[in-house]
């Protein structure tokens, strides 16, 4: 059994040594609040296919925490938004019964999950002013004028990546221990990784226009092959109020889940938030999960992998879906 923190035992929130979480800005700053809680604990950035294909099973067990990731019955705390994660109500039931925790709800973020669980029992005041950012960014309620603005709250969150593990765990560290945003934004090992996220947007804004495609009103994209990777929200400010959605290619064809700075083919499906009830219209889960099993997201932001024969078979069934969106997708 892992020993606990003081401030787990005050909570009577479960013991844990590890920490698994999301690569993103919501699972590092969800990952700050549970170091905050238990310093020792290590912390491994992950993403959703390395879960779901076992490749990191040999990490998870009962003195883990997971926190922005799909459902894992074998961690001991798990934490986490994504309806496509949450567990049912019988793995659910079984997962407690076992002596693991569960917290899940449709917070906006899964730090904000994490900081709710938490904040009672910690000082967590030097994230009140993050927070707001990464609800907005993660549940899609950022403005197209804060995102053609680019913050340097922006520009940090595109800086993580599983490229760069030493920069993800300096970020870490100093959001863990109680560093002001000012005092991250402005360190000077941080920097440098703010004005590389800069540039990279120039070159994936680049790719967008060049490489995007409005059919009925979705947005392909194609990222694949190009060295550069983007959210939705890049595509959606370009495509304006021309399109309810967009779809974005990403990876290599000889690229690997295993290998993060040349990673497998995978989709990203994102609806436009920048449009009035943008949100909301299509649950676009149903495009990730229609031919990839391990898929899944949220209704508005989700993705999967790339399934044989290939890009364009698949892109191709998610065009005929999304024709039919008005019956198939609508989120009743």
């Amino acid at each position: 059994m892992a020993p606990s923190s003081p401030t787990l035992e005050k909570a009577g929130l479960p013991a844990f040594t590890r920490i698994i979480a999301d690569s993103d800005l919501d699972g590092l700053c969800a990952a700050a609040v549970l170091k905050a809680a238990n310093p020792d604990a290590t912390v491994h950035f992950a993403h959703a296919a390395l879960i779901r294909s076992g490749a990191i099973d040999s990490l998870i067990d009962r003195s883990t925490a997971m926190v922005d990731l799909p459902f894992h019955p074998r961690c001991g705390w798990y934490l986490d938004h994504h309806l496509t994660n949450r567990p049912n109500e019988v793995e659910e039931a079984k997962f407690v019964a076992e002596g693991g925790t569960c917290h899940w709800e449709a917070t906006p973020s899964a730090a904000r999950l994490a900081y709710d669980v938490l904040n009672p029992y910690l000082d967590l005041s030097h994230l009140e002013e993050i927070m707001p950012v990464v609800d907005a960014l993660d549940s899609g309620r950022i403005t197209r004028e804060e995102f053609i603005e680019d913050g340097p709250i922006l520009q940090l969150s595109r800086s993580l990546s599983l490229n760069e593990p030493e920069h993800m765990q300096y970020v870490l560290t100093l959001l863990s221990r109680g560093a002001k945003l000012k005092e991250v934004l402005y360190d000077s090992k941080i920097t440098p990784h703010i004005e590389r996220a800069r540039k990279e947007r120039e070159d994936a804004k680049r790719v967008v226009e060049r490489h995007t495609e409005i059919i009925d009103r979705l947005a392909v994209c194609r990222m694949d092959e190009k060295g550069v990777r983007s959210n939705g929200y890049l595509v959606t400010a370009w495509a304006g109020d021309r399109a309810d959605a967009c779809c974005i290619i990403h990876g290599y064809s000889d690229g690997s889940i295993e290998t993060p700075n040349r990673p497998a083919l995978s989709a990203s499906f994102y609806a436009n938030s920048f449009l009035e009830n943008g949100q909301g219209r299509y649950d676009l889960s149903r495009l990730a999960t229609a031919m990839d099993p391990t898929g899944g997201g949220h209704a508005n932001a989700c993705g999967c992998r790339i399934q044989p024969p290939g890009v364009d078979a698949n892109i191709e069934t998610w065009l005929k879906m999304w024709a039919n969106r008005e019956v198939e997708l609508s989120i009743q």
